[in-house]
């Protein structure tokens, strides 16, 4: 299933559901930061997705981790919330959401490197290197973020 994602688009559809997510910044020994390839959009993201009704928010980010990256990870922090109505996602079923979603940062603690069928590609990536990579606005923005180090997490 394709999606696309808006960003301040007056075109977009009007949003028919709300999704909590979880996503993280996994980053190596040498701080590089594991990025997918989306299967449904051809995009570079962090690992993420949808809570489960089971789920913490935590707990959902590590699930997210494993199943899309095969890496088994702890999450260490918080890097913020993202809750930017602006921002609508698009999905071939009909699903238009707007999601609610915060970051983690983590570090890996096992597992091995395994693309799921989520994703084309896995890569840790030096943070000189995100630049040149094709990205939604909204993974951008957590991204500098994180580089930032910011001493409270951001709340938007």
């Amino acid at each position: 299933m394709a999606r696309t994602e808006y960003y301040d688009d007056p075109n977009a559809p009007k949003p028919n559901s709300m999704v909590v997510a979880a996503s993280a910044v996994v980053t190596d020994e040498q701080g590089r930061i594991l990025l997918q390839r989306r299967r449904d959009n051809d995009l570079w993201a962090l690992p993420g997705g949808g809570m489960d009704l089971t789920d913490s928010l935590p707990g959902t980010a590590v699930r997210e981790v494993k199943e899309e990256t095969g890496l088994d990870v702890e999450i260490t922090g918080l890097v913020g919330t993202y809750t930017d109505p602006r921002h609508i996602i698009a999905y071939t079923d009909g699903e238009v959401r707007r999601q609610f979603n915060v970051c983690f940062t983590a570090r890996i603690v096992g597992g091995e490197l395994a693309i799921s069928d989520e994703s084309t590609e896995l890569r840790f990536v030096r943070p000189d290197e995100l630049n040149a990579l094709p990205m939604h606005h909204t993974q951008r923005l957590r991204l500098r973020h994180f580089m930032e180090r910011r001493v409270q997490p951001y709340l938007g």
